[in-house]
């Protein structure tokens, strides 16, 4: 008998080592490949401090914003309505999200890149790609100068301010 209990006590504690030593290896296995796993690339890598934040395209420092002017504001709703109203409202999706609050999101160098340089901005920039994705329909580049941009954008102020607010 004391040999059978013997022997049931070798095979329980061959067993438990070989079975601790095999988890404690593929432990070490599992945390050696995370470890060696790459990190997610950084979607933002290659742009500048600017670009993250503010676009890519001819608009390459900050804009110096004042008082929203009114003459801009009529000049930026009659080309809002020639080159932009076929795909956006103000206050709702349409082929393109609307763009009231667009810069409660946005900064207005984001935004003037955005019209000025659709095409770079959906192929490098990673907010823009999101954006793509979920509309499905890349924004047209309309050809807009850099003074119909800056109208533009100037309406959208004025349209941003002037929202109607929630009761």
């Amino acid at each position: 008998m004391k040999s059978y209990v013997l022997a049931l006590a070798i095979f329980a504690a061959t067993i438990s080592m070989t079975a601790c030593g095999s988890s404690n290896e593929e432990a070490k296995a599992s945390w050696g490949e995370a470890a060696n796993k790459p990190a997610k690339p950084d979607p933002y890598a290659g742009l500048t401090a600017f670009e993250k934040e503010h676009g890519i395209g001819p608009v390459k420092e900050e804009l110096k914003l004042e008082a929203i002017n009114t003459t801009l504001v009529k000049k930026g709703e009659k080309a809002f309505e020639t080159k932009c109203y076929a795909c956006h409202r103000l206050d709702t999706k349409l082929v393109g999200p609307p763009l009231q609050d667009v810069l409660k999101i946005r900064k207005p160098e984001y935004v003037m890149n955005m019209m000025l340089n659709p095409e770079g901005m959906i192929k490098n920039h990673p907010d823009a790609k999101k954006l793509f994705a979920q509309f499905l329909i890349p924004m047209a580049n309309q050809n807009l100068t850099m003074d119909e941009c800056r109208a533009i954008l100037e309406y959208l102020r004025h349209a941003n301010e002037n929202a109607k607010k929630p009761s």
